[in-house]
């Protein structure tokens, strides 16, 4: 798991081209979760609706993505640089200490997904009870054996080469599998069905966007080794664009063909060959867990350099592998969607800040930039106050735009006063 650059310095390895960045964020945007997610639009929308609400939102939340990953790869530096430069080198241990604890719970709600995905398939094609101990070990020593190596040999040999097709054609199986389920008039009903009224358009952008706006901590770890800012934003924005409108559409036509009321792991074990299918799904959550735990081990490092990335790898391994063994998923989600309400103002005053005005990043470094640290906190009282007063507008986009312009207001109003200094 390299590399040896410090995370708050520019990357000296420019080897990722635009396919690789495609392959890369197309392999973490397909998960369960995100078939999941997709279920939980269409009793509330509709089917049209839910379909509007996925494209719009994924190319959305997508395309903020791939603006950070631009800002990864022009500057080199990696989610925690980025987060040093714009809020001040000892402020910035608050929101890089947060991203380790965040990356953390992802980490191990993905192996949580494995272990429960891994012991539905034996119990349906062994007949047995594993437990949770075997698979969360199993999937967990796996992880730790991928940290020991290089990222960017990972990147471009087995995700581009191996982990990309494979995926692909699990996807193109299990869609075509409940496409047959459904007749024509079926895919008639299914197009014409209305929604139940839960949930508005604002709330379900919100629900979408959610996704790839939980890998914005992740995205310039990863982009800083691209070879231009271009391909890195083109493949970043194409790949994961694609999967996260692929697997979101998936769950709405699985939900309709055996309705709400099984899980979504035994929905899938229903279709011909799903056991594989869902086999090859399950190997590909390995790239978002060994992701989650790179990245973690990318910020830590950035906090105490005394460890190796291998050392702080292995240790943030070794401990959501002791978590998963004994959390339930439902004990996980309102942890991390928490969370998400720190992320989504922390990246929206970086966008601010360095997408309008890159050249900002070349200022000296100082120990506080005080107006992104105040966007940052009124932000994330906003993303609460909507939640709790105004849930029909959603929280994500109105904070992201929010800070965004808060972000570049100050960055004018500062480079104004420099000059005029």
């Amino acid at each position: 798991m390299q590399t040896s650059a410090s995370p708050i310095s520019p990357a000296p390895e420019r080897v990722f081209g635009w396919h690789d960045h495609a392959a890369l964020w197309f392999s973490l945007g397909v998960g369960l979760l995100v078939i999941q997610v997709g279920a939980y639009l269409v009793p509330a929308l509709g089917t049209r609706d839910a379909l509007a609400a996925v494209v719009v939102g994924s190319i959305l939340g997508a395309g903020l993505l791939a603006w950070v990953a631009r800002l990864g790869c022009d500057s080199g530096l990696s989610s925690a640089g980025l987060i040093h430069a714009v809020y001040g080198q000892r402020f910035a241990r608050l929101p890089v200490l947060l991203n380790i604890v965040q990356l953390l719970g992802w980490a191990t709600f993905e192996l949580v997904v494995m272990r429960d995905g891994t012991a539905a398939i034996a119990h349906q094609a062994l007949g047995l009870d594993t437990g949770l101990v075997l698979p969360t070990l199993f999937w967990g020593l796996v992880v730790l054996a991928l940290l020991r190596g290089s990222m960017i040999t990972l990147v471009r040999r087995i995700v581009s080469r191996i982990g990309l097709p494979l995926v692909i054609l699990s996807l193109i199986w299990l869609s075509v599998q409940f496409a047959l389920r459904l007749d024509a008039e079926g895919l008639r009903t299914l197009w014409l069905r209305a929604g139940d009224g839960s949930m508005n358009a604002f709330q379900a952008l919100d629900l979408v966007i959610a996704m790839p706006v939980s890998w914005l901590p992740l995205v310039a770890d990863y982009a800083r080794h691209g070879r231009s800012g271009r391909g890195a934003l083109g493949g970043t924005w194409l790949g994961y664009s694609i999967a996260n409108i692929w697997c979101y559409a998936l769950g709405v036509l699985v939900i309709t063909v055996t309705g709400p009321d099984l899980d979504m792991v035994a929905a899938l074990l229903l279709a011909q060959g799903g056991l594989v299918a869902l086999g090859l799904i399950l190997i590909d959550e390995l790239d978002n867990t060994y992701g989650d735990l790179y990245s973690g081990s990318v910020s830590a490092h950035s906090l105490w350099q005394g460890a190796s990335l291998k050392t702080w790898g292995t240790t943030l391994a070794a401990v959501s592998i002791g978590l998963a063994m004994v959390l339930p998923m439902h004990t996980l989600e309102p942890f991390l969607l928490t969370l998400s309400s720190v992320f989504v103002p922390l990246f929206g005053t970086i966008l601010g800040r360095l997408g309008t005005q890159p050249a900002r990043l070349a200022d000296a470094p100082r120990a506080l930039h005080p107006a992104p640290a105040l966007t940052w906190v009124l932000g994330i009282a906003v993303y609460h106050a909507l939640a709790q007063w105004a849930p029909d507008y959603g929280s994500a986009l109105p904070t992201l735009l929010l800070t965004f312009v808060l972000g570049a207001l100050g960055a004018r109003i500062g480079t104004r006063t420099a000059h005029a200094a």
